[in-house]
Order: C-alpha cells, then structure tokens, then sequence
C-alpha cells in the first residue's frame, strides 16, 4: 500500500524555496518517491486556505524516513528551512478490498 507525505508550506524568501525546489526532486526520486501535487492553485473550501501543497507518494513510510535522514536531503534541506514554514503529514493510501 502507498503511504503520501502531504505538505503545507507558506513561502518566506522565494529564492531559498527556489533553490530548494531544483535540487529536492531528483532526491526525492532517488528514494522512491512520486510528486502527485506540487503547487499554489489551490480552490479552498472552509477555513483551511493553505498557500501551497505538495504530495508525494512512496510505497513504504521507511522510503520516506530514508530520504530524510539521507545526506543527500539534509544538504538542501536548510534552504527549505530558511525558504518556507512547512508543516508534514504522512498518511497511507486506500486500499479497496
């Protein structure tokens, strides 16, 4: 079963997250993971109105504790901190019986 990580991030220095975002995917790739959604046009119903989401599926929550603990991601990893205000879930997918 798949398991996603679905982030909510809120842009503080667009450069930092820009540079972030070039060097993140092909890490994430690397470590299974798949983008679903990465992006700011977002229809908000409610009160939740998130400035930006991302979703990533991996096939195991280990793919994704491997990639962020890997030296790879933790050497972009700052810009993302300096970059956006992200907060993270993992959740795992439906499986129809």
């Amino acid at each position: 079963m798949s398991i996603f990580m679905i982030i909510q991030s809120k842009i503080k220095n667009a450069e930092k997250y820009s540079q972030y975002i070039d060097r993140v995917s092909p890490i994430v790739e690397k470590y299974g993971g798949h983008y679903h959604v990465r992006g700011e046009k977002i229809q908000s119903f409610g009160s939740w109105k998130p400035e930006r989401i991302i979703v990533i599926e991996f096939q195991s929550e280990d793919q994704i504790q491997n990639w962020l603990k890997s030296p790879e991601y933790r050497a972009v990893a700052t810009l993302r901190e300096e970059g956006a205000d992200a907060q993270a879930i993992i959740v795992e997918g439906y499986q129809k019986n």
